[in-house]
């Protein structure tokens, strides 16, 4: 295994207090618009929850999978299963976060399930301690920069619209998510409307290597990458197709921890990482992987899930560590929601950046009448 140095020792000493309470939940969020990708279409948020409370203070861990393995294996489902009848039995007072993550590793893969519980576990002690998320991360409280994904659309010219949207908003950079005979005629359309944008597309796995003539011509359109091409699992085939490419490669599904991330950086599968923390196993991995990527002077950015507004806290927080160097997938509240389930809602200011929230913990709060409205399922097993 790849050891690093740097940023992750703090976090990882923090002990675990007692937890009286522990409650998962299911909500069910309408989006405003469907979110297509190449894989798949979403009408909806389906998020699964994780609620620890603790000497009268309140945690939320969020996972997240999808309730289908269109983009990943984990599930909601799954995910649910994995933390209740595995993970949880083997949190124990009075243990490091670092420790867990430990016993976490007799558990193979389950890396979003695995990031719900420390996630949950680390707000919990930055609560107790009264301290701010990125405190304990290490970084410095500054505002975020701010990126927009922008889902598949039938036409270019609703995707035009969407892209004038974004750059009204003041958004830093734009992705647009391509697929085969979505990708030349959407990028072109977009690139000569549009001529100065920092602009990046992903396919989120949906070409082969034998589409590399193809992809090559993209290197005409100034991106500044092109993520995930190739399958989800591969990183050897990516390595193949960044030595035809001058636009940089970013993987994003084929990154799965530490390994696989210094695995990419040697093989020069790519030449930046879209790092999301909720799928890497959490935010001590992550850290240890920013680390990896910025000693091999590879950029890293924070990839979104369309999380809720916890999810999205966490996110924000992360990026005040050295290493995050690009625009993340890190967008307004009103771009999904009517309605969120937790305040403030994340909105960007006259320059396009994002304040991290304020207060001890992920620095939001989650309204009762909104969670009680959007819950599916809930199950208290404490």
């Amino acid at each position: 295994m790849v050891a690093t140095t740097r940023s992750w020792h703090g976090i990882a000493g923090e002990r675990i207090g007692a937890v009286d309470r522990i409650e998962l939940v299911v909500v069910r969020i309408p989006f405003i618009t469907p979110f297509a990708i190449s894989t798949a279409e979403w009408t909806v948020k389906e998020a699964l929850l994780l609620r620890l409370d603790g000497d009268g203070l309140t945690a939320w861990g969020e996972c997240v999978a999808d309730p289908d393995p269109y983009y990943a294996s984990e599930t909601t489902s799954t995910a649910r299963h994995i933390i209740k009848d595995f993970l949880l039995p083997i949190v124990e007072p009075g243990i490091t976060i670092g420790e867990l993550g430990a016993r976490f590793r007799r558990v193979r893969g389950h890396q979003m399930a695995k990031a719900t519980v420390e996630n949950a576990l680390v707000d919990l002690a930055a609560k107790r301690s009264g301290r701010p998320l990125h405190e304990l991360l290490g970084g410095p409280r500054r505002r975020i920069m701010s990126g927009v994904s922008i889902g598949l659309k039938d036409t270019p010219d609703e995707l035009l619209a969407a892209v004038e949207e974004a750059v009204a908003a003041g958004y830093h950079r734009v992705k647009m998510k391509v697929k085969k005979g979505k990708d030349l005629e959407y990028v072109r359309a977009v690139r000569e409307r549009f001529g100065d944008l920092p602009l990046m597309v992903d396919a989120n796995g949906d070409y082969a290597l034998s589409d590399a003539d193809h992809l090559a011509r993209l290197d005409d359109y100034a991106l500044t990458m092109i993520e995930q091409p190739l399958s989800y699992s591969d990183i050897y085939q990516h390595s193949i197709l960044q030595r035809r490419l001058t636009t940089p490669l970013c993987l994003d599904e084929s990154v799965h921890d530490l390994d696989d991330a210094a695995a990419a950086i040697a093989l020069g599968a790519c030449r930046i990482l879209n790092l999301k923390q909720g799928r890497v196993g959490g935010l001590i991995e992550s850290l240890r992987i920013v680390d990896h990527a910025a000693a091999h002077g590879i950029p890293v950015w924070s990839g979104g899930m369309d999380e809720t507004g916890i999810g999205r806290a966490v996110n924000i927080h992360l990026q005040t560590v050295d290493g995050f160097s690009l625009p993340g997938d890190t967008s307004e509240t009103r771009r999904y929601f009517v309605e969120d389930i937790a305040d403030p809602p994340v909105v960007l200011d006259g320059e396009g950046f994002i304040e991290v929230p304020p207060g001890p913990g992920i620095g939001v709060t989650v309204a009762p009448d909104r969670l009680a409205a959007f819950t599916i399922h809930s199950e208290r097993l404490r």
